[in-house]
């Protein structure tokens, strides 16, 4: 008994000290994730019922979803004097001929038949009415998408006119050889130009450019010999495609569906045209076809997909982002070169700017999520590449006479977005840190390829 009284104080103060280290722990964890960026404060299925138009995923119009809260002033001393850009064109219409005349087709048979309701003759009507105005526009920029770059390209003058009215300053602009992102390169160029007469543009569009601009992601997987999510996409088709209550809006037989209609196809069909109305201005609409439910399940769909071919998916080996690994590497060695204030603006498509977002980690874009059901409470598409999409790394330097690191921010579609190093003043960066964490993360996945592909 006197043994046990004479380490009872040792034992308490044993415990105290554990304690302590344990809450400082904490501390030094809760420091960390401070960081990175924080949750979503609202769920998925309730942004889509408050927007709509959130569910059309790559088809969102980039103007409605601009930001409402303003940049963060430059650290004391430092002053933005280069700016490396990568941008998806804007909005356009829907590429395949087919996904205009699919859903043409089916109701259109049926309506021979007799077999539609009224609200399945006006979307025929409706349909039938805005198809003819693709005959030979297919994938084409459409006026919404020419006005959302003359809005990102007036904005950049705007939020950074060291960079973009600074006298002479040279800005290179290089687009993919796609029309649609020609065009949206020019309405941008137009905004700069209109902003400073003195800025000189160079705008370049070359085969030889696609290498980093509009690199294929299939290589990637073949050379990893990774799996995409082609089964796992079927499988939520089936699970969040439920074509019940609109084929009986839509058809006066159900028999008839059965029989004739591939209920789930139509479904998807019909909301695929719905997403992408708000790249056109009309008044020509689908949306009222589809309830809040169905149009978030719809919406999953989609964001699994796109998560599966182009994210950081467990099911690909998180590797889909290193489709984009020149356009990285493109992005530091032009950063390396330069010496004086200038602009770099990059033009291609989503499939570039997705991984791109992932690669660097923008934000939760690199967030490895293994429980699909459950992705859209970390990971959602819309917020990474609407039409118009961008990443805009934005750099800073001393100002004249001062001392100190070139500091960087990322700005995903014009909002400051979290980077995946340490900083003590976000959303600024040292650029050396990230640079380095860069080129890391490029070594590790370059070995591993190498390794594997012998």
């Amino acid at each position: 008994m006197k043994f046990f009284c004479i380490f009872v104080p040792e034992i308490i103060i044993l415990y105290m000290m554990k304690r302590q280290l344990l809450i400082l722990a904490i501390g030094f964890s809760m420091a960390a994730q401070a960081q990175k960026a924080p949750v979503f404060e609202t769920s998925a299925k309730d942004e889509i019922a408050a927007n709509r138009f959130l569910s059309g995923s790559n088809y969102v119009d980039y103007d409605r979803q601009l930001p409402t809260k303003a940049l963060t002033p430059a650290p004391k001393n430092y002053e933005p004097f280069y700016m490396s850009h990568y941008g998806r064109h804007g909005s356009r219409w829907l590429i395949g001929d087919g996904d205009y005349t699919h859903p043409i087709r089916t109701l259109k048979a049926a309506k021979e038949a007799g077999k539609l309701t009224a609200l399945g003759e006006e979307t025929l009507k409706k349909l039938e009415e805005f198809y003819p105005t693709s005959k030979d526009r297919l994938g084409d920029l459409t006026t919404v998408g020419e006005r959302q770059h003359h809005g990102i390209g007036k904005r950049m003058a705007q939020n950074f006119p060291e960079i973009f009215k600074a006298k002479d300053v040279k800005i290179d602009a290089r687009s993919t050889t796609v029309f649609r992102c020609i065009l949206s390169m020019i309405a941008e160029c137009e905004e700069l130009a209109a902003a400073n007469p003195t800025a000189q543009i160079h705008n370049d569009v070359s085969q030889s450019l696609q290498y980093y601009l509009n690199q294929p992601w299939d290589g990637v997987v073949k050379k990893l010999g990774r799996e995409t999510g082609d089964k796992e996409v079927e499988t939520y088709k089936l699970k969040y495609t439920h074509p019940e209550r609109l084929m009986k809006q839509l058809f006066n037989d159900q028999e008839y569906v059965y029989n004739n209609v591939r209920a789930g196809d139509l479904m998807r069909q019909l909301f695929h045209v719905a997403c992408n109305m708000q790249s056109h201005d009309t008044d020509i609409e689908f949306y009222s076809l589809f309830t809040d439910e169905e149009a978030y399940d719809l919406w999953r769909i989609q964001n699994i997909g796109w998560y599966l071919d182009y994210g950081p998916s467990p099911v690909s080996g998180e590797k889909m982002p290193f489709s984009q690994l020149n356009l990285l590497k493109n992005m530091i060695a032009t950063a390396d070169t330069v010496t004086q204030t200038q602009a770099t603006l990059r033009f291609g498509h989503e499939v570039c700017v997705m991984p791109l977002a992932c690669l660097l980690e923008l934000d939760n874009c690199g967030m490895a999520v293994k429980n699909l059901d459950e992705l859209d409470t970390y990971w959602r598409n819309y917020r990474i590449f609407p039409m118009g999409c961008n990443v805009q790394l934005v750099f800073y330097r001393p100002k004249k006479g001062k001392t100190g690191d070139v500091l960087v921010k990322a700005l995903l579609n014009e909002r400051e977005a979290y980077m995946p190093v340490d900083t003590d003043n976000w959303p600024y960066y040292k650029w050396q840190d990230l640079r380095q964490y860069y080129l890391n993360k490029i070594e590790k996945f370059e070995a591993e390829a190498t390794s594997l592909s012998k």
